[in-house]
């Protein structure tokens, strides 16, 4: 009998055993073993002496997800949904390893108030600085593998405390995610920001400037995901239109108005209007023959204008009656209200303050040089978190809204520059129809164009792909205006105003790897077999002569 149960008890150890080897096999999912992936860091950069974004780029930790109890030296994995400005701050609170968010490819089948919610956080994120290293990538069936396995992993952490362990020492896979380089993250010395102006000439003897411009760079979490729809690849689109239809205009002297249109596209626009301040300064204080040394009639910045059903004119004094900027504001109101009455319209006062870091819109700059101008936009206020996302994409942007702002825009600033207040109705007059009209193949062109790579600063002059688009756009000036001019402005290397880092965007690896209690188990495992099969051996002469008795007694 003791040989019989001696029996069972070794087949219930094989039979655990080859349980064990079952669930390690069941436990595989769909992700490989290795990945190699593109990621993308966080914005580093400092503003004068404000340091922002994050410090680090080494990555060398085990995956974990954003609910999990534990995030101490390990990688947090999260999707949109899961990013917010608590967790955020609670895996900084905890030491983790790294932060590494998972980008959706299509951003127009996220719900709104998630992409709110993210722009938020954001946006908060962006203003102070961290050493833990934060990355941004685009989802993919391997990485989302990744991500549903931590999930799982971490919603058995609610699980009894002997199922959570033999889970863990059984069944359970963990990622270790790579990213390392031995080169530490070096300051950018050789910036450089480049600006575009061109001219169409009024008619007349010194005609007075109107000047139109936009900023063309974005901002976002990380540089290399900035795309920059609306903020401001709608100004720059609605600037473009511009140009084209008052060319088609100026091209007959008899519709020539009696003021010069000067156009420009400045960078730095994200970076307190650096590429404006820089503009200015050579127009202002070496170029003798400059438009903008006097006769200005005002300056009209253009700022995301291509969603939303409201219009701000942001000023930074109420123009008084009689100037010209009172009586381009009194045209917006007159064309808004008599063909587009359910779009909101109201001026925005604020006062330039001085005190400030930063300006809050363009037409600050040339308030400074006591230049009378306002920016225009569906954005109220300054800080709004719209102004620089890495969710700014097209899938954000309203073309149908964009025409009607470039609409508003075009017939405000014709009724302005040909008196034609008089000579008929605002909902009457229309200037801009027929072989003029405002096309919406163009404007989808050209945001197409635009919004093709990533527009940061820090990108624009290194780049191939990044170098054509800013000589596309000069092109399109040569084709339109005169007196093209590309500025180039190299930040001073000794005490430069802004000063970006290197390594923003690395390859990473991820690895499916066992934890260290599986390997203990395992062996646990193999010790046990080995000193059954040791003992089976030392004990089989005795259990054969009892055995063997056994069945001669039977017999007898």
């Amino acid at each position: 009998m003791w040989g019989v149960s001696m029996s069972l008890q070794t087949s219930k150890v094989v039979a655990l055993l080859l349980l064990s080897v079952h669930l390690l096999h069941a436990s595989a999912l769909p992700a490989a073993s290795s990945y190699e992936f593109k990621a993308y860091r966080m914005q580093q950069y400092n503003l004068h002496q404000d340091k922002h974004g994050c410090r680090g780029a080494i990555v060398v930790a085990e995956a974990r997800s954003a609910v999990d109890t534990s995030l101490t030296r390990r990688c947090v994995i999260m999707k949109l949904p899961d990013f917010s400005t608590e967790r955020y701050l609670e895996a900084k609170k905890q030491n983790a390893a790294a932060l590494l968010i998972l980008l959706p490819q299509n951003i127009s089948s996220v719900p709104e108030d998630i992409v709110q919610g993210f722009m938020v956080a954001e946006s908060q994120v962006l203003q102070k600085e961290t050493l833990m290293p934060v990355y941004v990538v685009p989802e993919d069936d391997q990485l989302l593998c990744m991500y549903e396995e931590v999930t799982q992993a971490a919603a058995t952490k609610s699980a009894s405390v002997l199922v959570r362990v033999l889970r863990s020492i059984i069944t359970t896979t963990a990622f270790q995610i790579l990213a390392s380089n031995n080169s530490p993250i070096k300051p950018i010395t050789d910036t450089t920001i480049i600006s575009l102006e061109g001219v169409l000439p009024g008619a007349g003897e010194d005609p007075p400037t109107i000047v139109i411009t936009a900023h063309y760079d974005s901002f976002g979490l990380a540089p290399w995901l900035a795309y920059g729809a609306d903020s401001n690849g709608s100004g720059v689109t609605v600037l473009l239109e511009l140009v084209r239809l008052f060319h088609l205009l100026y091209s007959d002297p008899r519709s020539q108005a009696p003021y010069h249109l000067l156009f420009s596209l400045t960078g730095g626009g994200k970076y307190n209007f650096l590429g404006t301040k820089r503009w200015l300064e050579e127009n202002m204080d070496h170029a003798e023959s400059s438009l903008l040394h006097d006769n200005v009639a005002f300056v009209l910045c253009l700022d995301s204008l291509a969603t939303g059903d409201e219009l701000f004119l942001h000023v930074s004094r109420p123009p008084k009656p009689g100037t010209p900027q009172y009586s381009f504001i009194q045209q917006l109101e007159q064309i808004i209200s008599a063909r587009f009455p359910w779009v909101r319209f109201g001026t925005v006062h604020k006062k330039i303050n001085l005190q400030e870091a930063t300006l809050a819109w363009e037409h600050e700059r040339y308030g400074m040089k006591r230049i009378p101008g306002f920016t225009l936009s569906h954005i109220e206020n300054p800080k709004s978190e719209l102004r620089g996302s890495i969710l700014d994409t097209m899938a954000q942007v309203d073309i149908r809204k964009l025409k009607r702002n470039t609409v508003i825009i075009a017939e405000s600033l014709a009724r302005f520059m040909y008196n034609l207040s008089d000579k008929g109705s605002a909902k009457d007059m229309q200037v801009f129809k027929g072989s003029l009209d405002i096309q919406d193949y163009r404007l989808s062109a050209l945001m197409t164009m635009i919004t093709s790579v990533p527009r940061a600063v820090q990108l624009m002059d290194r780049e191939p792909e990044h170098t054509l688009l800013i000589s596309s756009l000069e092109q399109e000036f040569k084709h339109y205006l005169r007196q093209v001019h590309r500025h180039t402005f190299h930040l001073d290397r000794r005490d430069p105003e802004i000063t970006f880092f290197d390594q923003m965007k690395q390859p990473m690896m991820m690895y499916r790897v066992k934890p260290a209690t599986f390997d203990l188990f395992l062996g646990g495992c193999i010790a046990g077999y080995l000193g059954i099969v040791y003992y089976a051996i030392q004990t089989f002469g005795n259990v054969y002569t009892k055995l063997k008795a056994t069945v001669k007694a039977k017999h007898q």
